[in-house]
């Protein structure tokens, strides 16, 4: 396979998981409706920063030394599922007066502080070194500069998933005067929670 057919074959596996609902669909539609559009892009950017980052990696072997070390794979396993389940019972457990509240929360949840949110959610999660440790080997030509093609579809994959967190952004914008009733950004932020929360058990318990 050719560097063009290579790229194009990775562009397609990664843009099924990327629309695969799951915890980043989730904290973006959950930031974007009770904080903003401001800090939903503040979140993206981080996640994406994190993918680039485990792709980074990956291609200068990083990842693979991780995934081939058990007990730094768990310690990593581990604190990705405590800051999961942190998370998503802060969700779960506030109190909020959803009324008045959303200029505050707004305020509260600014744009570097969802930054490091979305970073920190994707660094502390090993499944993505996983993922392109698996992935990225298959999809690199003999030929071609593995560093260099590792960080071309590491980028391919944060390119696609900035257009689909434009997306989900953009419909939560439309959406808005109705998701963003008291009784709805309650119930979203439940389900958010619950989402985390399970994402955190399940990276926790899963080898």
């Amino acid at each position: 396979m050719d560097i063009g057919g290579s790229v194009w074959s990775f562009a397609a596996v990664v843009a099924l998981l990327t629309i695969t609902p799951g915890l980043d669909t989730a904290l973006i539609l959950r930031t974007s409706l009770v904080a903003g559009r401001r800090s939903a892009w503040g979140v993206t950017l981080g996640i994406q920063l994190g993918t680039l980052i485990w792709g980074v990696m990956t291609a200068a072997g990083l990842s693979a030394l991780l995934a081939a070390s058990q007990p730094a794979y768990n310690a990593l396993r581990w604190a990705g599922a405590a800051y999961l389940v942190w998370m998503g019972l802060r969700m779960l457990l506030a109190r909020h007066d959803y009324a008045q509240e959303l200029p505050e929360r707004q305020q509260e949840d600014g744009f570097g502080r969802a930054f490091g949110r979305g970073l920190t959610t994707n660094l502390l999660n090993p499944k993505v070194g996983a993922f392109y440790v698996a992935m990225l080997p298959q999809f690199i030509p003999d030929e071609a500069p593995h560093a260099v093609m590792g960080l071309l579809l590491a980028g391919v994959h944060v390119a696609e998933g900035l257009v689909w967190s434009a997306a989900l952004i953009g419909f939560a914008s439309l959406m808005s005067g109705f998701l963003r009733s008291p009784g709805v950004r309650r119930f979203l932020d439940r389900l958010t929670g619950v989402v985390i929360v399970g994402f955190g058990v399940r990276l926790a318990v899963s080898d």
